[in-house]
């Protein structure tokens, strides 16, 4: 591997301080950013979607927990899914082993729960042996309708944002595919790193070490025995917003 010049350590500095402005950059774009997303139209949830919880079955509203604001990320903990029924879909297992103590969410009036198909003799289980302390429901199918298909999270992950005024839901916000990249500090640590994430999107130096996205993810408790794959399945060749690398 080639690497990059070296230089002394004044001279780093100066590369450093070229840098932090593009930094600074980003960071007021972040800021615009959310400031549109705050300024986002609502539309009313209407429908009474339901959700099993260990105490029994739950309605949309009672996610909050009595707080105004809800965010529901949807895990692939289903049946049917890579290494089920031992665990649920490596790249939603990767992200829940990133969310800390909730407490610092509730001190802003905000909620934050995983919502699967898997039943919750299934959910716990798997929560239990990968030690997640997750608020995790099962979403129950109405006649007309399910709560994954109707917020855009059937077929791919996603997280979905919500308000409350009263009894009245609305939506507020979506995120899916790379949006929800803000959830795993894993990738911002290796952002910052010589390396990167050594993934061969990535525009790194030639002869960098990279690897195909996605494909060397696995459970926490697999690593020593994972071999890169597929696991996510091969896109579908009719739909070109399918966000699956192609192979």
């Amino acid at each position: 591997m080639k690497t990059p010049d070296i230089v002394t350590a004044p001279e780093w500095d100066v590369a450093r301080q070229q840098l932090l402005i593009k930094e600074k950059e980003l960071t007021r774009a972040r800021d615009a950013l959310a400031a549109l997303r705050r300024r986002m139209p609502w539309t009313p949830v209407d429908k009474a979607y339901e959700f099993a919880c260990p105490e029994g079955t739950v309605s949309l509203l009672d996610l909050f927990d009595g707080r105004r604001q809800l965010i529901v990320y949807r895990a692939f903990l289903d049946p049917g899914v890579h290494g089920w029924p031992d665990h649920g879909c490596v790249g939603c297992s990767l992200m829940a082993d990133h969310i800390g103590n909730l407490a610092h969410l509730n001190a802003r009036d905000t909620t934050l729960v995983y919502a699967s198909r898997g039943a919750q003799s299934d959910v716990q289980r798997i929560k239990a042996r990968m030690g997640w302390d997750i608020p995790w429901y099962t979403m129950l199918p109405r006649p007309d309708s399910a709560f994954d298909v109707d917020f855009g999270v059937d077929q791919w992950h996603g997280t979905n944002a919500f308000i409350r005024d009263g009894d009245q839901i609305y939506r507020t916000y979506f995120i899916d595919s790379r949006g929800d990249e803000i959830f795993v500090n894993t990738w911002h640590f290796l952002d910052i790193t010589a390396l990167g994430r050594q993934e061969i999107w990535e525009d790194s130096p030639n002869d960098y070490p990279q690897s195909k996205p996605y494909e060397w993810w696995s459970w926490h408790d697999n690593y020593p025995e994972h071999t890169p794959s597929r696991w996510f399945g091969d896109p579908d060749p009719d739909d070109p917003n399918d966000p699956r690398p192609r192979a």
